[in-house]
């Protein structure tokens, strides 16, 4: 199935995505792709960093979900229904968000380049951890890296990602992706 290009319809497809990888997943301190990351803190990053960003730049203030520590999927099924609820709102079409480092953006837009992608990403993550399915929309995966390469030098130096792990030139969009936001696409457990 396609992703939506519609930011609240492509949210639910990608937070169901990584939902199912949340409901299989059996041990939350088994260790994740990112280097001293548990699958734990996996979720912890998307529902810790997301509602100060929100809230900074759009006044818009997510309901509080249950501890990380105390219930990893009951924290993400109260965030990310808390994030499409947003999303499905009628009155965030007419919302902005601003940022120092981005500049202003409609905030379905945002939710959608930002964190939303984030989100695809990380599915990942927790799938290769957990070892389930760990296959992301190949469209998605290409679009995302023609998006980003142009951005290399400022992606990295944001310190959001590694460094770029080299992969093979024929290498599908996915494992490119990957390579790119510093996966090693080969890491297992």
């Amino acid at each position: 199935m396609a992703l939506s290009d519609l930011p609240a319809e492509r949210h639910r497809q990608i937070g169901r995505d990584f939902t199912d990888r949340v409901q299989g997943t059996r041990s939350w301190d088994v260790p994740s792709p990112v280097a001293a990351w548990t699958a734990r803190d996996v979720v912890r990053h998307l529902v810790e960093w997301f509602p100060p960003f929100l809230r900074a730049g759009s006044g818009v203030e997510l309901p509080a979900g249950p501890p990380v520590d105390d219930d990893p999927a009951g924290a993400w099924q109260a965030h990310c229904d808390a994030v499409q609820a947003l999303l499905d709102d009628p009155a965030t079409a007419g919302r902005r968000l601003t940022n120092p480092h981005i500049g202003e953006l409609p905030l379905d837009r945002a939710i959608d380049q930002f964190y939303t992608a984030d989100v695809f990403m990380h599915t990942w993550d927790l799938a290769r951890a957990t070892g389930q399915d760990d296959r992301l929309d190949p469209d998605f995966c290409a679009r995302m890296l023609a998006g980003m390469e142009p951005m290399e030098e400022l992606i990295r130096s944001s310190g959001q990602y590694g460094p770029r792990v080299t992969v093979k030139d024929d290498a599908d969009a996915q494992t490119r992706l990957l390579g790119f936001i510093g996966r090693d696409p080969e890491w297992t457990p």
